[in-house]
């Protein structure tokens, strides 16, 4: 359906210009078989019946940047099916407002085949999105994220990470590659050492790089943090536990983090060899710590509902971080936000979102839910794949 925006009232100017979808354009992904809106660049609230497609929506965005998507389906498992079968290709399209001015961005896949990217109509790498569109999403897979699992810890600091510095997400691609292929050659047994040097000098100086990227985020990430006094959302105070951050918060340079680096790994062959894994610390062993400052507890030990709070603490300083410091607002994609946040957080989580000035998507149950947005949102009703605005 074709939605144009023109009764929505044009919120105040935000201080920066947001990264913001005006048009939005959907063919075979997941449950649409076509889709066309037309938006502002206004916070964009959709609420329907759990199953009516509201996260496909968000799901169709987040494949604006380089990834997998944000439920990691990649592009061989989005493509809408029917009785017949899953559609031979799908598409996303986007006009968008972006750090160039206006841009069309188009991604999709043909007969299961490796995701295309279009920009204004030419073929072009996906490096090009992170530049073009920062984005930072949040899923209830995340509601629990610092009792879970460490590695789900650092995928999520990487993503806002990537937002900030898109060369990190190169980085940590090349850096997984050469760790891959290092761990085949310890599996087979008879690896050339001077093969192995010449890996594990290239994994270092990726991991360094990483390592780097990150140790910097985190400082404008406390830094923004601490500079808001705890209103609706919580203080929290973060540290990366990791050998390469460790060496480099120490003073080392890039070069002796580097050889110290490849030194363990040289020394750590017979290890994880045997272990089958890479076992050796490095950027891909680092964890991020959080404590709730107001309780001093460790992130994991709290209730659902502040860890909830102090993963939007993050979410959100990242995204006056880079309105700050970019210069553009990110897109923001929270999935079912305001899930087990009660009055107050949600007129917090709305006046934040306000106050950056981003396009937030957010996606509910309930219209009542996004109350505190008033008139400074546009609102949808999704019901089983139709999109319809509401006034």
């Amino acid at each position: 359906m074709t939605d144009g925006s023109a009764e929505f009232e044009t919120p105040t100017p935000p201080p920066v210009p947001p990264a913001a979808v005006r048009r939005l354009r959907l063919t075979d992904f997941r449950c649409y078989a076509a889709l066309d809106l037309e938006l502002a660049p206004a916070p964009v609230a959709l609420y329907g019946a759990n199953g009516a497609g509201k996260t496909n929506l968000l799901e169709a965005l987040s494949f604006l940047v380089p990834g997998r998507g944000l439920r990691s389906a990649g592009a061989d498992g989005v493509a809408r099916k029917d009785a017949s079968g899953a559609a031979e290709a799908w598409a996303v399209f986007a006009e968008m407002e972006t750090r160039d001015g206006e841009v069309r961005l188009g991604v999709g896949a043909r007969n299961g085949g490796r995701r295309e990217t279009r920009i204004d109509g030419e073929p072009a790498p996906q490096g090009e999105l992170a530049r073009l569109v920062p984005m930072i999403w949040l899923t209830p897979a995340q509601d629990r994220l610092f009792a879970g699992p460490r590695a789900d810890r650092l995928k999520f600091f990487d993503r806002l990470v990537y937002a900030a510095d898109p060369a990190h997400a190169e980085a940590a691609t090349a850096y997984d590659k050469v760790r891959m292929r290092r761990q085949r050659l310890l599996d087979e047994g008879q690896a050339d050492p001077a093969w192995l040097n010449a890996l594990e000098s290239e994994m270092a100086g990726h991991g360094v790089a990483m390592a780097a990227a990150r140790l910097d985020a985190l400082i404008r990430l406390q830094g923004e943090i601490d500079a808001r006094p705890e209103g609706a959302f919580p203080q929290a105070d973060l540290a990366l536990d990791g050998a390469v951050e460790a060496d480099l918060a120490d003073g080392l340079d890039a070069g002796t983090a580097e050889d110290r680096f490849a030194a363990a790994l040289r020394d750590g062959r017979r290890r994880d060899g045997a272990a089958g894994r890479t076992l050796t610390r490095g950027p891909h062993r680092t964890e991020l710590v959080a404590r709730h400052r107001d309780k001093d507890q460790a992130a994991g030990d709290c209730s659902t509902g502040e860890q909830k709070a102090l993963i939007l603490t993050l979410a959100l300083a990242q995204a006056r971080a880079l309105a700050r410091q970019g210069g553009v607002a990110p897109l923001l994609l929270f999935d079912e936000a305001c899930a087990h946040l009660d009055a107050t957080r949600r007129e917090g989580l709305a006046r934040e979102i306000l106050a950056t000035g981003s396009q937030a998507w957010l996606t509910g149950v309930e219209r009542v839910l996004f109350e505190p947005f008033a008139g400074r949102a546009q609102y949808f009703e999704v019901d089983a794949a139709r999109v319809e605005r509401s006034a």
